[in-house]
């Protein structure tokens, strides 16, 4: 076996083994399961069953002038006709609910997990990409279960009865039904090969069409403020261009295909009549039989042309499903094994000898090594890049550390239930994220332990509250994306109220004034002392101004600590920072 066949088997073990642990999300409905391959088997039969009680009329009742039978044989196949009626729309709503339900299953798993994954997973991965598993291919799975697994299984079993019928009714005319079938068997196998690629083609033109437009939409300030609105349309209408070209090969061999499976199945047809009008005319055959079999052809025939669409429909299901599972399977998730999980903390920090890399061997901490009391305010100082905002995210374990150890009232950092440690640290960012929702629930973020009388009272408490019930419905007023109907310095008043309203013993600040004007950043400061009181502080700033009250300030170079000490200690060693403070302070006189 050569290298590429090696592959060909690997590529479909791993399909069946894909399409294994899709089934796993319907056990929870092994009712409705096996109630819908009941209905199948029910539906597969009742369709042959039609030509098989044609033939007896006509050639017991229809042949020998019996009105009454014949009037009998009619009433059976009118109730025949009902009942296969309703066992059909039990099938096709039973499948679309399985389906509907077990996708629905998937998508929670899958979001729960998105949920867990560490932001390094986020940082390198297109938005795009997880919106198109999210949304586009688990709409895919839908089709596996509501016109794939279901529809091939009694396509099947319509074919097996068929010819069972066929063969138990008159082998000769079987074997002339079945004379054109090699034809369309070769003609299908090439079309699934073919419409296969195309929807492989299909599905990463998707992607990369999510990916873009999503990620440009999101970024258009800075397609505007360049002027990059032409290059980036071209780039878009390649990207268009190479999705409809993936599509329009899809629609080429549909085109193709059922046109040729329509002469195939009317070649056979045409012999079948060819043949059996001598027989009948020979009265070796009885009319009736000759009409059963024109019917057992079209009914043949159409489910070996929807088998090849079938599979494909399953092949779709298999690539969205290895995607999905991917995901599902990626363990990139920071371990959350501790046991700790206290009501209070007291709020004291120690770095020891941490090391870490967002990149294996380029490191953005070097042997950080510092303490922070309880109450302490503690500054992070130092150029873009130096590894401060990295500090804040090893605290919150957004990110797990090389080397060293972190403590938290002398416990490490691993042995505190996840979740836990985070509610014990409000962070502060510089970018403040809004979604779409009402101030209030973009204040709790939807916890339903956080009261309205508390809302009100961090407002009041930052000084957010006066401009918050001049807005349109208040507190209940909707932010729009991203905060848009907000300014700037009112997006940040909120976020200090959202870190408020969690009562955390420890306080991140990252650059949480740096984009305010002087008037909300007079407030913000205001608020801040009162918000730092009695609490662990770590700050964020380049403005030297904004932290000279700090306990300590700790001097950050290339990922190192260079110098620490209070701000008048380091003035006076004249060092990197006070380096740094001539520098803002000619800036500013400037």
């Amino acid at each position: 076996m050569n290298e590429q066949d090696k592959e060909r088997a690997e590529e479909k073990i791993f399909e069946w083994r894909v399409m294994r642990r899709l089934v796993q999300f319907a056990r929870p409905y092994r009712g409705v399961f096996t109630g819908l391959v009941f209905l199948t088997l029910l539906v597969g039969f009742l369709g042959p069953l039609r030509p098989f009680l044609i033939e007896f009329t006509i050639n017991q009742y229809v042949a020998t002038s019996n009105y009454e039978g014949l009037l009998t044989m009619t009433l059976i196949m009118v109730g025949l006709l009902v009942f296969q009626a309703i066992a059909q729309y039990l099938h096709t709503y039973f499948s679309g609910w399985l389906g509907q339900t077990i996708i629905r299953d998937i998508r929670i798993a899958l979001y729960k997990h998105i949920l867990r994954l560490r932001l390094a997973f986020y940082d390198r991965t297109p938005i795009g990409r997880l919106v198109t598993r999210n949304i586009s291919d688990i709409e895919t799975l839908s089709n596996v279960f509501t016109q794939g697994i279901a529809d091939l299984i009694g396509d099947i079993l319509q074919i097996i009865f068929i010819l069972v019928l066929m063969f138990y009714t008159h082998w000769d005319l079987t074997l002339v039904s079945l004379a054109l079938l090699p034809f369309l068997l070769l003609s299908t196998y090439v079309f699934k090969e073919r419409v296969k690629q195309a929807f492989d083609e299909t599905r990463v033109a998707v992607s990369n069409l999510n990916s873009f437009v999503q990620e440009h939409i999101t970024g258009m300030n800075i397609v505007q403020i360049f002027g990059s609105e032409k290059t980036e349309y071209e780039k878009f209408r390649e990207i268009n261009r190479e999705h409809r070209r993936a599509n329009l090969r899809a629609v080429l061999y549909y085109s193709i295909y059922f046109p040729v499976a329509e002469i195939i199945s009317a070649g056979a047809t045409g012999l079948l009549v060819w043949y059996g009008a001598r027989q009948v005319l020979g009265e070796e055959v009885a009319l009736g039989t000759l009409i059963a079999f024109i019917m057992y052809i079209s009914l043949f025939f159409r489910p070996i042309r929807m088998i090849a669409d079938r599979f494909n429909t399953i092949q779709l299901g298999v690539v969205s499903t290895n995607r999905i599972m991917k995901l599902l399977d990626n363990t990139e998730s920071i371990p959350d094994n501790g046991h700790l999980a206290p009501a209070h903390i007291k709020g004291d920090i120690q770095f020891e000898n941490v090391w870490f890399a967002y990149k294996e061997g380029d490191p953005v901490l070097k042997n950080i090594s510092f303490e922070v009391k309880e109450g302490e305010t503690v500054a992070l100082v130092g150029a873009t890049g130096a590894g401060k905002t990295s500090i804040i995210n090893l605290l919150s374990r957004f990110y797990e550390i090389n080397q060293g150890h972190i403590y938290l009232d002398g416990q490490d950092l691993r042995d505190y239930d996840l979740q836990n440690l985070r509610s014990h640290i409000g962070v502060v960012l510089q970018d403040v994220f809004l979604f779409s929702d009402t101030i209030a629930n973009n204040i709790t973020l939807g916890n339903p332990d956080i009261s309205r009388e508390k809302i009100l009272e961090a407002a009041e408490l930052v000084g957010a509250r006066k401009f918050i019930e001049r807005l349109d419905e208040g507190f209940d007023h909707n932010v729009q994306e991203r905060g848009a109907s907000l300014s700037v310095g009112q997006r940040q008043l909120i976020s200090f109220v959202r870190a408020l309203v969690y009562d955390p013993k420890v306080i991140v600040l990252d650059e949480a004034t740096s984009s305010v004007d002087s008037e909300t950043e007079e407030l913000i400061q205001t608020a801040i002392e009162k918000l730092m009181k009695g609490r662990t502080s770590i700050v964020i700033a380049h403005r030297l101004s904004t932290i000279q009250k700090a306990d300590k300030i700790l001097v950050l170079h290339k990922g190192e600590i260079v110098e620490q000490g209070t701000h008048t200690t380091l003035l006076e060693h004249d060092g990197y920072y006070a380096n740094l403070h001539r520098m803002q302070y000619k800036a500013v006189v400037g």
